[in-house]
């Protein structure tokens, strides 16, 4: 079996394949103070929760990470815990088939990358990818599966983070649906704001940029918008442009990037 690990600033996925099929998945807390032997216990632990998949029968490690500080630590627990076992690092230097079209190509995160490996696999280009995580991130992916760039905004719970801390008299709120964009209250006038205001912001980039792809000559529907990341499910109801939800597209593109370099 494969363990895919998707280290982001806030929260952890690991998934655990059987050949193509996800067959578990978890979700942790990222800690960057966590030392190696203490993540092995956690891999360990929920390894063995999954029935038949104790930790001698993983035969494939693969990683991507934002932070610098855990994705040292988990090279330590692939050396010393699972010496044995093939396991990818996704930096550069490793072999995704993706074309990264940016001026500075070693900047872009792994996790987009990884992310455009996925969607040109499931969806075909062009498209555009929304990870909704700590950072709601757009990716840009042309009609041959280029990564062309992208756009970062900050993300919806440290933007209301950064609301409700600065606001006297504002506190937080249920990540909800109100009954009307016209709050009758202060709860539902910040929900009103959190969820119309995204959406908008979502709607207007992913608009902008699927007229950019395909040009004056172009029709933007042609571009598939895919949505992924733990807070994706808060906009998809509302938001007009988005065509499919993937919650574990990051996941599917390590096992993809695996697949190209275990050899």
């Amino acid at each position: 079996m494969l363990l895919a690990i998707d280290v982001g600033n806030t929260h952890t996925v690991l998934g655990l394949f059987d050949r193509d099929e996800l067959v578990e998945h978890w979700r942790i807390a990222t800690e960057a103070h966590r030392t190696a032997d203490e993540i092995a216990v956690v891999l360990r632990g929920l390894l063995g929760q999954h029935d038949g998949a104790a930790p001698t029968e993983v035969d494939g490690i693969v990683v991507c990470s934002t932070v610098p500080a855990v994705l040292h630590e988990m090279r330590e627990v692939c050396s010393r815990y699972y010496r044995d076992v093939r396991a990818v690092v996704v930096e550069p230097g490793v072999r995704t088939g993706v074309p990264v079209l940016t001026d500075n190509p070693k900047e872009v995160g792994t996790d987009r990358v990884v992310n455009t490996l996925a969607a040109v696999e499931l969806f075909g280009g062009p498209c555009v990818v929304v990870d909704f995580g700590t950072a709601t991130t757009f990716d840009a992916v042309s009609a041959k599966g280029e990564y062309l760039g992208g756009a970062i905004a900050p993300g919806i719970e440290i933007s209301v983070e950064a609301l409700v801390n600065r606001g006297a008299q504002l506190r937080r709120v249920e990540l909800a649906r109100p009954r009307s964009v016209i709050g009758r209250n202060t709860v539902e006038a910040l929900q009103a704001g959190i969820l119309y205001g995204f959406t908008g912001q979502v709607d207007g980039v992913v608009g902008r940029m699927a007229a950019e792809l395909v040009g004056a000559d172009g029709n933007p529907d042609d571009v598939t918008v895919i949505a992924t990341g733990g807070l994706a499910t808060m906009v998809l109801d509302e938001s007009g442009v988005i065509d499919v939800h993937e919650p574990w597209l990051t996941l599917i593109g390590l096992r993809l990037v695996f697949a190209r370099n275990a050899g």
